[in-house]
């Protein structure tokens, strides 16, 4: 479905991904680990236009989108929920879905319903502004907004950041849900050992560079990754 092949993004004279090649097949939940600062984030950037790599090439089925501008890749199917959610605050939750569809045309009333009985929560709240909404509600919303653009493929970075454990678990779930029915989805999550247990493979990254891949419950044993990524909490995996 989508493949990155030799990409080097940079900052100036900073480079912050170098020659990263790797590929996502349809149906399928991939995750990519690394430290803070290991290029995660720059990754996503840049499988959404945010950042184009200065060489390199980005096929999405079978189509050359390395130059695509960021605004053109949700009509591609590329939606992207990034980190720190970015809903819009002084609009209601309706008004953040209606916007998440903006790129379509006719009529998605069947979708909002779907949206609401994904996250019922949002339907309680569907006249409250963003700005009113708890954290994992927020999150919620910014998946929820994501979907209206009916992707093929779903980049999500670091969904469960700042959120209790139980809204964690409930965000992971219909993380599963998403990607049973039909949606592919890429997953930054700084929850390594969580984001393992859901995804069907992964790529471990260091300092700009993927430095291996495996399925994820080999990665999930793997002891390099439990002793730098997992710790403690992969006991009992």
């Amino acid at each position: 479905m989508l493949q990155v092949k030799d990409a080097v993004v940079r900052y100036g004279a900073i480079t912050a991904l170098h020659g990263i090649s790797f590929e996502v097949e349809q149906g399928e939940i991939v995750t990519l680990l690394g430290a803070n600062g290991a290029g995660k984030t720059t990754t996503l950037r840049m499988m959404s236009g945010l950042h184009a790599p200065v060489s390199g090439q980005i096929l999405f089925e079978n189509q050359d989108v390395t130059q695509t501008k960021a605004h053109q890749f949700s009509s591609l199917g590329i939606s992207h929920v990034p980190e720190g959610r970015r809903i819009f605050p002084q609009m209601t939750v309706e008004e953040n879905l209606e916007m998440g569809a903006f790129v379509r045309s006719g009529s998605y009333a069947d979708d909002m319903a779907k949206m609401y009985s994904i996250f019922p929560i949002l339907k309680d709240r569907r006249k409250q502004l963003g700005a009113n909404l708890s954290g994992g509600e927020q999150q919620m919303l910014a998946i929820a907004r994501a979907l209206m653009a009916e992707p093929r493929l779903l980049l999500l970075d670091e969904p469960s950041m700042g959120l209790a454990p139980m809204i964690v678990e409930t965000i992971f779930r219909i993380i599963g849900e998403i990607r049973d029915s039909g949606t592919t989805v890429f997953l930054v999550e700084q929850n390594a050992a969580q984001a393992l247990r859901l995804a069907d493979r992964g790529y471990v990254m260091e300092n700009g560079r993927i430095v291996f891949t495996d399925t994820a419950q080999n990665l999930l044993h793997d002891e390099r990754v439990r002793a730098v990524y997992l710790g403690e909490s992969v006991e009992g995996a």
